[in-house]
């Protein structure tokens, strides 16, 4: 069934509450699939790489599969245009499957097996990243067939994940690995780096951004092959329960200091969360409850061993809501279904009184959720809905 994106309009974060046509829709795919659910709406990742396209018009978006990696998404992703960024041989044969034109993708795990670069090498992924010389000399055999990118570090305390910690490597050491690939005929593309996940400063870009366009300066300077490619990474924030800036007005800065690069210089991001993120929401229901300490705790049938592990692996606070209208609201605890005493998804939350069966709804929920969710305690995954994709495939469920 083909929903309009302007009913099932589940992006909204201003307020929780959903309208009554949200409410007969869920009910309805309830009615249907059962619980618990998450339903994927191809419009808003449409809606959310436009938006990014427009803030950042002179930069080639690889979507990285890693947060919601669904052939819908990829799918719907390469009808708009988009690139992708690959992190593992799975992720080689999920874009393969989806006839993703090799060029149109970048390998950007800084540590690989030798199968990983065959596995990327055979499907047609010809750019990688390395951080160290460990990681370069595995290319050695595979020179003539590829382009590297060195990944920089740059660490950052405010990020939610600094991916800088366990990734890249200092200015003098890409110039090292630069020097080290020339005397043994490697082509070295360009540069990369990644500011970290959640960052809701843009300086953190410019920052980045500016010292890349220097070690590109000493780079001509020591007669090394000049660099053509610049990749800003990903990290652009989305709104949880808090508000983050317009991605237009955050990304004015990042423009302005990627207009002091060279004009040969092609810039490409990794973005993911950010088109994914608000794409997702889920459905639980109510599989029972008691009174615990002044609280009612209701037992859902997803919890963060499903949908909800972003709570334990993302730091995400997703919105949540019940298709229950009440003006009397009572502290609550939402638990998941397993035996584990950790599987809690929200405490000390207002809810109304909630029957067995009641349905709770959670916002925000596509990126880091399906991905990461597991069949612990042999309590199946949510199934997936598919809302709005395109004319060319047919409205269905993934399990």
């Amino acid at each position: 069934m083909a929903i309009a994106h302007s009913v099932l309009n589940f992006q909204s974060y201003s307020s929780n509450a959903l309208s009554a046509q949200e409410s007969q829709l869920i009910q309805t795919y309830v009615e249907q699939f059962g619980a618990p659910l998450l339903l994927l709406d191809c419009d808003i990742i449409r809606q959310q790489y436009r938006a990014l396209s427009h803030a950042l018009p002179n930069v080639t978006l690889h979507f990285a599969l890693k947060p919601l990696p669904h052939p819908v998404v990829v799918q719907t992703l390469l009808e708009e245009g988009a690139s992708f960024d690959l992190a593992t041989s799975g992720e080689v044969e999920l874009v393969a499957s989806q006839n993703v034109p090799a060029e149109r993708t970048i390998h950007t795990h800084p540590i690989k097996r030798d199968q990983d670069i065959r596995d990327a090498l055979e499907y047609g992924c010809t750019v990688f990243v390395v951080d160290n010389i460990n990681e370069l000399e595995k290319f050695i055999p595979y020179r003539e067939q590829v382009e590297l990118l060195i990944r920089l570090s740059f660490r950052n305390s405010e990020a939610f994940a600094d991916l800088s910690r366990k990734f890249g490597c200092s200015t003098t050491q890409a110039l090292e690995l630069i020097a080290k690939a020339k005397q043994w005929n490697i082509h070295i593309k360009g540069l990369s780096f990644h500011v970290g996940s959640q960052t809701v400063n843009p300086q953190k870009y410019v920052d980045a951004i500016n010292t890349c366009r220097e070690v590109m300066e000493q780079v001509i300077e020591l007669n090394l092959p000049a660099l053509s490619t610049l990749d800003i990474g990903g990290g652009f924030p989305v709104s949880y329960n808090s508000q983050v800036m317009p991605i237009d007005l955050f990304c004015q800065p990042i423009n302005q200091a990627l207009a002091l690069l060279p004009e040969t210089v092609q810039v490409i991001a990794e973005p993911g969360r950010f088109i994914v993120a608000q794409a997702m929401t889920s459905v639980a229901s109510v599989m029972g409850q008691a009174e615990r300490d002044g609280q009612i705790w209701y037992y859902l049938d997803d919890g963060i061993y499903g949908s909800f592990s972003g709570l334990m692996f993302d730091d995400a606070k997703y919105p949540l809501t019940t298709l229950k209208k009440n003006d009397q609201v009572l502290p609550s605890v939402l638990a998941g279904p397993t035996c584990d005493s950790i599987d809690v998804v929200a405490e000390n939350i207002l809810l109304p009184k909630l029957d067995n069966g009641d349905l709770v709804i959670g916002r925000m929920m596509g990126a880091y959720t399906s991905a990461t969710a597991t069949d612990f305690n042999f309590f199946k995954r949510a199934q997936t809905i598919l809302l709005n994709e395109s004319s060319l495939c047919e409205n269905k469920m993934l399990g």
